[in-house]
């Protein structure tokens, strides 16, 4: 990643951040965001002190975080506290300023929100579509896009149903099928999309989530047909799953001259979506 990439800025003040693959999350230094969001003149010892609060209070979250070494101001590597995504909210939470108050207010109706659909799931289906129609999808991708989350969770529970329970299983399974059926793991999917966190079906193309659920659809079928037991059966599955949709890309690209497996992602959304009116 070049060094641009690894700096925003925010109110002319830099944020350094860090990508870490593995874990699939940014790491965020810590001293920066307090920079932005307190205008202390020296966000260090503000660090330090907050810190020291925390640990009183019993909040490991926040007071675990990683050290990484990042460029400073004089041109160095140095050592610098980081947070990741939650520990940075949870930071947030405990820094008593005006330009906090809309991330204070924004987790607190998260957090309403997702007690809401706890006790009735139809607005989580009903929020997504308007958050879908917001950032400029159609209504034909955002019907398909929901119904591939019906697919997917009838997947995932025929799976738990075989006994496969651990989510580093499910996301092994998931890379079968995938590379079976497009010829690339989810990693390498995302990487040819030019995504990082992103879920990759929301920068699917209409003709990429029909096949990706196909693969799925097929998975569960055949493994209620089956009757796996365990994760080396259930891979099998996924596999034959993934071979059924892979036989129906390789039947329509030899028939249209075209291509399935898209670099397009939602980042260009008007590509995306001139990409689904030429299907």
């Amino acid at each position: 990643m070049s060094e641009n990439n690894k700096i925003r800025v925010f109110e002319d003040k830099r944020v350094r951040m860090e990508w870490n693959e593995e874990e699939q999350d940014w790491y965020v230094s810590i001293v920066d965001v307090i920079e932005v969001l307190t205008d202390s003149v020296n966000a260090g010892a503000y660090w330090r002190k907050l810190k020291e609060r925390l640990k009183k209070e019993g909040n490991e979250t926040v007071t675990n975080c990683h050290t990484l070494k990042m460029l400073a101001a004089d041109g160095k590597m140095r050592s610098t506290d980081v947070a990741n995504t939650e520990q940075l909210l949870r930071l947030i939470q405990s820094i008593p300023s005006p330009k906090a108050e809309p991330f204070k207010i924004w987790l607190a109706q998260l957090g309403k929100e997702r007690i809401d659909e706890t006790a009735d799931p139809e607005l989580a289906i009903d929020r997504a579509f308007q958050t879908y129609l917001k950032k400029g999808y159609s209504e034909k991708w955002i019907n398909q896009r929901i119904k591939t989350m019906e697919v997917r969770k009838e997947l995932t529970d025929e799976w738990q149903r075989a006994g496969v329970t651990d989510s580093m299983d499910f996301a092994t399974l998931t890379d079968i099928m995938t590379k079976e059926w497009s010829g690339k793991t989810t990693r390498e999917y995302k990487n040819h999309k030019g995504l990082k966190k992103e879920n990759l079906r929301d920068h699917m193309t209409n003709m990429e989530l029909v096949l990706n659920m196909l693969a799925e659809v097929s998975a569960t079928e055949l493994s209620k047909e089956n009757d796996p037991r365990g994760m080396v059966e259930s891979a099998t599955i996924a596999k034959e799953g993934g071979s059924v949709a892979k036989d129906a890309r390789e039947s329509y690209e030899r028939r249209s001259g075209k291509k399935i497996v898209s670099s397009l992602n939602a980042k260009n959304i008007k590509a995306l979506k001139s990409n689904e009116d030429g299907e």
